[in-house]
């Protein structure tokens, strides 16, 4: 059974910090993405960042200059350091993977269960 396990989150002033880790565990052929999504009260699930092959990243237009993925491909492990964090910057945030289960013929989408991100003064 295939699992993405978030850690980090939390509450933090306007212009702080957080970082946020997932690690994906189980039975894992290959993983051809890693990344992070979104979502806010009454808004759509969105994009934040994602790194596909090594080297390979994007982001959402509006944390670009303040959001880093990196990503250990050995480990199955990506993080997201957000630094000049914004109130708009509140949400849910999900950790996301398209990977290959052992034994399994394609790729599928797995979600972790998502880590509380509130920006406030």
């Amino acid at each position: 059974q295939v699992q993405l396990v978030e850690s980090g989150g939390g509450l933090v002033q306007p212009g702080g910090s957080l970082r946020l880790s997932c690690a994906a565990s189980g039975s894992i052929f290959s993983i051809d993405a890693m990344g992070w999504f979104r979502q806010a009260p009454a808004k759509q699930r969105e994009l934040v960042a994602m790194s596909t092959r090594p080297g390979t990243t994007n982001y959402a237009d509006s944390v670009k200059g303040r959001f880093t993925i990196s990503r250990d491909h050995a480990k199955n492990t990506v993080s997201l350091q957000m630094n000049s964090l914004q109130l708009e910057d509140t949400a849910v945030y999900y950790c996301y993977a398209y990977l290959r289960p052992v034994g399994s013929p394609g790729t599928n989408h797995y979600w972790g269960q998502g880590t509380q991100v509130t920006v406030s003064s």
